[in-house]
């Protein structure tokens, strides 16, 4: 069902607009759909609309950056002079509730209409507490725990002056290649849906109209629309080009699902799509977006990506470019000075109208109504809530606990972890990450102190002060290849000298993220030879990853002991790390996406269609859908994750094996914790339609639990089936429950089908 805001009267106030603004029965209405759906706020936006110039209109449609961290070529617009006329609609890439408070006043007093400016900024993972990156966070599987953190976010940026951000980014991704797979929530369309869902009501905080004007709302954007993440070869930027019927099935439902969580803003990707850059598509703005789905909030472009249109082929100039972007339903320009340069021409050429400005700025206007800045400009530019909220004990803790629970055991040999405290052994801590603080943080890291980020190396000194463990340290290899191999000698030495050694390697965190797309992913030739120096020595090792991709591990899973994946898990990094170490925490994060055994798997994941002629496994016969060098799975599937405790699956059982139109099947399994740790387990429901009218998937996840179980404890995990969870995208595009036969598994990833049902749909 379709999220919808709840009509809430409130008084009309134009406090800061100029007295003598005439708004009388004179005002026109210009056709444009509200998103609030409150009259009077509509009311508002027509009566103010009615006084601007197409000047001012433009200026509104347009954003500036300010001198913030930049994304991409900056455009050199004086917007000072803009600022003075009421024509810069909002900015971004400048913090500080003092600061903006300047730059708003500098609105207010010098321009004609008194239009409040929107402070925006790419607050991702955190603002100042800095969080794990959201593909970390996805492994923990914990929507509550993202819409936290997205709130904390919230809290914080909204102190600072930051009334927008630029998230959550929902894109499908798939193919490690790409660096921004760090942004997003991996692979599934299921999961990814329910975390955009969380994020956007954890961003912007909100049940009603009425809700919008507290102070720590935070209007959030669903990005990158659409289907960035399957950009060609896993390059950046690069060209997408799917059917609509993959669009609809894989890469659409999570925006979908953030329209439904009434998210305010959307923003365009920098792809084409079937030969249309999708910032000048009418098919996804104009056609999708607003009439199908019925969104009637903003959309704002990606850094520049009018300009783009250019290069792209599809526009032969700016001017051009505006017009085409326009045309699509493109209401405000992202740092390209492109709508303010040329709008004005083109409304005098007649090749566009003053309808379309309106149209565009009344989604603008509307929006700072809503937030209460024409009611006070000020509102989030409080410098004692700045003090009080950014950085404040509660978040720091809520950032630990998104630590702990977003990293994954990926091996564990003869249960060599935890490393408990009362045991006597030496510890070599070696490697390039274990004293680094930098990129701890990830990408993204927006006001993150990343000098004040706790190191592994500080850590695990912390944590097994007084115990029996005694570590040295020493680094053995830069990141890359400064160094050489002279640091090799000591690091093997002391390994040497050692019971085991503990390994922390990685990439920088500029290895991921925007622009950072690579086509090695493996660990750095320097880290991988060091690791086979270490291995010669036959001491036990444990490495830890600190990275913003999946990798390929492959060398690494057949020779080392134990691997533990912590991406870049934020400011408290070094003290989660210790902390799953030690078994002070059991590690219970899932993959939200699959780790392939080389490079020449990706993209890989999971829910892969099957073809005519299938490999079987266990006969691995000539003329089938397979390598000849390497197995079709990938290393670590879709759900895996490794727990210090055991569970055992048994029981599985459904309340009937059939069900049909208005009717639903339970599914139920017993868990116990065998182990000797009490652990979380998320329990993953997936089903197969064996024969549809369009192919479907293996598997398709369906559900998940995450329960605590206490060692020798055992709980009933139960499921429903309904209609809408067998529903497929016809041939003909349309949602529909099919009849016939499903395969059923519940289990501990994608890859367990230890048990196994079959149920029809009639």
């Amino acid at each position: 069902m379709r999220f919808f805001l709840k009509i809430v009267a409130c008084s009309w106030c134009l406090i800061g607009i100029s007295c003598t603004l005439s708004f009388g029965q004179g005002a026109s209405t210009p056709d444009w759909e509200s998103f609030s759906k409150d009259p009077k706020i509509i009311k508002q936006v027509n009566e103010l609309l009615s006084q601007m110039t197409p000047e001012e209109k433009i200026g509104q449609m347009t954003q500036f950056a300010g001198q913030g961290a930049v994304t991409g070529p900056t455009i050199d617009a004086q917007f000072q002079e803009y600022l003075d006329k009421g024509m810069v609609g909002s900015m971004f890439n400048v913090f500080g509730a003092e600061g903006l408070k300047k730059l708003q006043k500098n609105a207010m007093e010098k321009s004609r209409l008194k239009i409040p400016i929107l402070f925006a900024a790419d607050v991702i993972h955190g603002y100042e507490t800095i969080f794990p990156i959201p593909l970390a966070e996805s492994c923990s599987w914990d929507l509550e725990l993202m819409e936290q953190s997205a709130r904390i976010a919230a809290v914080e940026a909204t102190s600072a002056g930051i009334s927008w951000t630029f998230a959550p980014m929902v894109d499908i991704a798939r193919d490690a290649r790409w660096g921004r797979v760090m942004e997003g929530a991996g692979e599934d369309v299921y999961l990814g849906s329910l975390v955009a869902k969380a994020r956007v009501k954890g961003f912007q905080g909100v049940s009603s109209i009425e809700d919008f004007k507290k102070e720590h709302t935070l209007l959030a954007c669903a990005k990158h629309f659409a289907a960035y993440g399957a950009a060609e070869a896993g390059r950046d930027y690069n060209t997408v080009d799917v059917s609509e019927h993959t669009l609809r099935e894989t890469y659409f439902p999570p925006f979908e699902a953030c329209i439904d969580a009434g998210v305010a803003t959307f923003m365009t990707s920098f792809n084409e799509i079937s030969g249309v850059p999708s910032t000048g598509s009418q098919f996804l703005y104009k056609h999708v977006l607003r009439e199908e789905w019925g969104f009637s909030g903003m959309v704002v472009t990606d850094y520049t990506a009018i300009n783009e249109l250019i290069p792209h082929g599809y526009a032969e100039d700016l001017k051009h470019a505006s017009e085409r972007a326009l045309l699509a339903g493109i209401d405000m320009d992202m740092n390209g000075a492109a709508y303010i340069q040329h709008l004005s021409s083109l409304l005098k050429e007649g090749r566009i109208s003053e309808k379309m400005l309106d149209v565009a700025t009344a989604r603008i206007l509307e929006l700072k109504f809503m937030l209460g800045l024409f009611d006070d400009p000020y509102l989030y530019m409080d410098t004692k809530r700045e003090k009080k909220w950014i950085g404040h004990e509660s978040h720091k803790k809520a950032a630990l606990d998104g630590a702990h629970r977003s990293i994954v055991l990926l091996k564990n040999k003869d249960q060599i972890l935890p490393l408990k405290k009362n045991q006597q052994k030496k510890v070599a801590l070696i490697g390039p990450m274990i004293k680094e603080q930098n990129s701890l943080n990830g990408e993204w890291a927006i006001r993150g102190d990343r000098s004040k980020s706790v190191s592994i190396f500080k850590g695990l000194q912390d944590e097994y002060q007084g115990s029996g463990v005694k570590f040295t340290y020493a680094k053995g290899c830069d990141l890359l290849n400064e160094e050489g191999e002279q640091g090799f000698k000591a690091a093997v030495n002391l390994a040497m000298e050692s019971d085991m050694v503990l390994v922390a390697m990685g990439e920088d965190f500029n290895w991921s993220g925007e622009a950072a797309s690579r086509t090695n992913i493996k660990l750095p030739e320097p880290q991988r030879a060091l690791l086979k120096a270490l291995k010669a020595t036959d001491k036990p090792i444990v490495l830890v990853l600190l990275n913003g991709r999946p990798l390929n591990l492959s060398w690494e899973d057949e020779h080392l002991d134990a691997i533990v994946e912590a991406w870049y898990p934020g400011e408290a990094a070094g003290t989660a790390i210790a902390d799953i170490i030690s078994g002070d925490y059991n590690p219970s994060a899932k993959l939200t996406m699959s780790f392939p055994r080389n490079v020449g798997q990706l993209p890989i994941y999971y829910n892969h269609k099957n073809t005519g002629r299938p490999l079987d496994p266990k006969n691995r016969m000539d003329y089938k859908s397979s390598y000849l060098d390497v197995e079709n799975s990938p290393l670590y599937p879709f759900g895996y994750g490794l727990s210090y405790t055991t569970f055992k699956y048994s029981n599985l059982s459904l309340s009937s094996e059939k069900f049909s139109v208005g009717g639903e099947i339970q599914v139920s399994v017993e868990v116990k914790n065998t182990g000797d740790y009490d652990g979380e387990e998320i329990v993953q429901l997936y089903i197969q339609d064996i024969a549809a009218s369009v192919t479907q998937p293996v598997k398709s996840l369906k559900g998940f639990q995450k329960i605590m179980l206490k060692k020798g404890e055992q709980k009933r995990v139960s499921f429903t089936l309904n209609e809408e969870s067998i529903k497929i995208l016809t041939a003909d595009l349309k949602r529909e429950a099919e009849a016939g036969k499903f395969n059923l598994w519940v289990g501990n990833s994608s890859n367990d089908a230890s048990n196994h049902k079959t149920f029809y749909y009639e």
